[in-house]
């Protein structure tokens, strides 16, 4: 059977989140026939399709160091931005260079089209005013186009467009990677924070840097379809192949902004949800999967 994944936004908590997931599929014996990412999930998902260890990514992930991913500009630089340039040309706290040489350090294929695993990465394109499913190209910086947040990061430029983070994958008919490839059954992991109302306003300005809360905020607003608040459930892909869609939503601790302690912990968390949701279904997923309907019941 040809399984396909997404994995969701979610920050520094998706990361860990993912890498715990695709460390349980590993276990399980789940064969992934492609991958398509955002922001965290394009991240972590491009690592694993350029074919790099898992446990290697993983350990390299428990011991970054916050220099590696983000370099913003001094205070100095800061201020006179604002205060004399009044934000003039001012996109973002931070360059990108370090984030995607960070990147680039963790892939072992370099390019889309050297992958073992077909890999797509959705961004926001800020020149035309849509979303593009990169693959092609070089996948370092297209990676980092789909996590460059808004405000924290400057926009990444490829061929004279700049993009930022793609926010989620709603499994368009663009984004469908099911349709693409005749894959017969789909694995959605969704790792991103969603709150709404002053509830969750409330929670974000209870948090260490406000800030990137309120903009996880503004850019999870809209939930996708496929989405139920179940910790696991079965849909079917709009898009033409009707595939079924299982989407897992796991119980997670937060980590604030940037990487924090408890990562690993998240790590570990999300592989043992991932296990212990899948792992009674994986038979029927290998030689079945049309039967997966009846897991939300379950």
């Amino acid at each position: 059977m040809k399984v396909g994944v997404v994995l969701s936004s979610g920050g520094g908590r998706g990361v860990f989140a993912h890498t715990g997931f695709l460390l349980a599929l590993e276990k399980l014996g789940v064969e992934i026939g492609a991958i398509a990412g955002c922001s965290a999930g394009a991240l972590v998902g491009g690592v694993y399709a350029s074919g790099t260890d898992l446990h290697q990514w993983a350990q390299r992930i428990a011991n970054v160091e916050t220099n590696d991913y983000w370099a913003p500009d001094s205070w100095a630089r800061f201020i006179w931005q604002m205060a004399v340039r009044k934000g003039r040309g001012y996109t973002g706290i931070s360059g990108n260079t370090a984030a995607i040489d960070f990147i680039r350090s963790n892939l072992t294929a370099q390019t889309f089209e050297t992958c073992p695993i077909p890999f797509y990465s959705l961004a926001t394109n800020l020149t035309q005013g849509g979303k593009t499913l990169f693959s092609s190209g070089d996948l370092a910086p297209r990676i980092m186009a789909s996590a460059a947040m808004p405000v924290l990061y400057r926009p990444v430029e490829i061929d004279g467009e700049f993009y930022s983070d793609g926010a989620t994958i709603k499994l368009a008919s663009t984004e469908a990677i099911c349709c693409r490839h005749k894959l017969d059954a789909l694995i959605v992991h969704h790792a991103s924070v969603f709150r709404e109302g002053p509830e969750g306003l409330e929670h974000a300005l209870r948090q260490p840097w406000s800030l990137v809360e309120i903009l996880y905020l503004l850019l999870y607003r809209k939930r996708p379809w496929y989405l139920s608040n179940q910790a696991i459930a079965v849909h079917h892909c709009r898009c033409g192949c009707g595939v079924p869609v299982v989407v897992i939503e796991p119980d997670l601790p937060e980590i604030s902004w940037p990487l924090s302690d408890g990562g690993v912990k998240v790590q570990m968390i999300a592989k043992g949800q991932t296990e212990q949701l899948l792992g009674p279904h994986i038979e029927t997923l290998r030689t079945a999967p049309e039967r997966l309907t009846t897991i939300a019941s379950e």
